[in-house]
């Protein structure tokens, strides 16, 4: 009798199919819903959530390989996956604000059929939160609950999701900040399908717009006054780079097993030897290969420190977002320059690696904050 897989065996067997079917979902920018049906059957969707909330409480380590494995298949599939994690993780977090009650529901649906959430935080207006500002998105009490407005923009995933976390502050004459759990389908709630982007074309990061949603009293999870927001949250930020950094190295393990394919493959008549026999192909491979090494020793390392409860300094785990990063970024680059024309032709996936790790650099922390909040603590300023 055969053993079952482990998560990540199961996560690799998915990847090889989600990547035979993602440069058509990139091409027509078109929602890979199967993929999820798939995720949803192997039983990956509540991976993340705390056993005594009905979830199979993986580690963190354990999850950045799944990601990982999606990221080389799919990375827009990872994506979502990525925050139906960090929503679930947050739920077990000591001090929690999830009501118990709540919580259980939203990891049985993920455990019984495909329901994803993700939190909405980003506006026209506002720009990222994290650089700061109040929300334009407001929350009305009334007496049947809570009457939200507003929109977001940059929402993954929604096409398929079936809640939402949506940050606002209320409309109190002390404005308090904080999230609102949303079921999707409400009435009052649009999606508006503006994603069209260089890169994670299929993650389906479209607007979505909220006209007086009634949301019952008990789904305000964590309202606080604006000051008690300041600093982030340490733990979060640790959980999102390691799920970050191993989907992002994921498409660069993607991009170096295509052109060293690319390269065995290749026999210039002017060689007479394939590609692969010339010392720069294999200096660059070797550069390659560094780069990935150093990804994942250090997205392990982080992700064994916060299993075993180490407080991680947010100044750390931006340094190592942005690290991972841009070394997956270079990776990609590097393969790029070894392939010269037929990598960025549209027939060949590397083009595609190169559009979707760029995406990295753009989610939270970008590099100038990380490297500002390191150069304060390091000059004591």
């Amino acid at each position: 009798m055969n053993a079952p897989l482990t998560w990540g065996q199961a996560a690799r067997t998915l990847a090889a199919e989600f990547a035979a079917r993602a440069a058509g979902h990139d091409r027509d920018a078109s929602f890979p819903f199967e993929n999820f049906t798939q995720l949803h059957e192997a039983g990956l969707l509540a991976l993340a959530a705390p056993r005594e909330l009905g979830g199979q409480g993986a580690t963190l380590e354990q999850l950045g390989e799944v990601i990982g494995a999606i990221g080389q298949g799919d990375p827009a599939t990872a994506l979502v996956l990525v925050m139906q994690y960090i929503q679930h993780r947050s739920m077990g977090r000591p001090g929690r604000v999830w009501p118990v009650e709540v919580a259980r529901r939203l990891v049985r649906e993920s455990s019984e059929g495909v329901s994803l959430i993700n939190s909405l935080r980003v506006e026209p207006e506002l720009g990222s939160p994290a650089r700061g500002g109040l929300p334009a998105t407001v929350a009305r009490r009334t007496a049947e609950g809570w009457r939200l407005s507003g929109h977001k923009i940059y929402s993954t995933g929604a096409p398929i999701l079936k809640w939402y976390a949506v940050w606002a502050r209320t409309d109190e004459a002390e404005p308090r900040m904080g999230t609102f759990l949303v079921h999707a389908g409400l009435p009052g709630i649009r999606i508006v399908e503006t994603w069209d982007h260089l890169g994670l074309r299929a993650s389906g990061s479209h607007d979505i717009t909220f006209e007086d949603v009634l949301i019952e009293p008990e789904y305000a999870l964590d309202l606080r006054q604006p000051h008690d927001w300041t600093g982030g949250d340490p733990s979060l930020q640790g959980d999102m780079t390691v799920l970050m950094g191993a989907l992002y190295t994921g498409v660069a393990r993607a991009a170096r097993d295509w052109v060293v394919d690319f390269l065995r493959q290749r026999k210039p008549a002017s060689l007479g030897a394939a590609l692969s026999t010339l010392p720069r192909a294999q200096e660059i491979v070797g550069t390659i290969e560094a780069l990935l090494l150093a990804n994942d020793r250090l997205i392990a390392s982080l992700a064994r420190d916060i299993d075993a409860g180490v407080a991680v300094p947010a100044v750390d785990s931006g340094l190592i977002k942005s690290i991972a990063t841009n070394n997956a970024v270079r990776a990609v680059e590097a393969a790029l320059s070894l392939s010269s024309n037929h990598g960025l032709a549209r027939k060949n996936p590397l083009e595609r690696h190169l559009r979707d790790v760029l995406c990295g650099r753009i989610h939270t922390p970008q590099d100038d904050s990380v490297h500002i909040a390191a150069g304060r603590r390091a000059l004591g300023v």
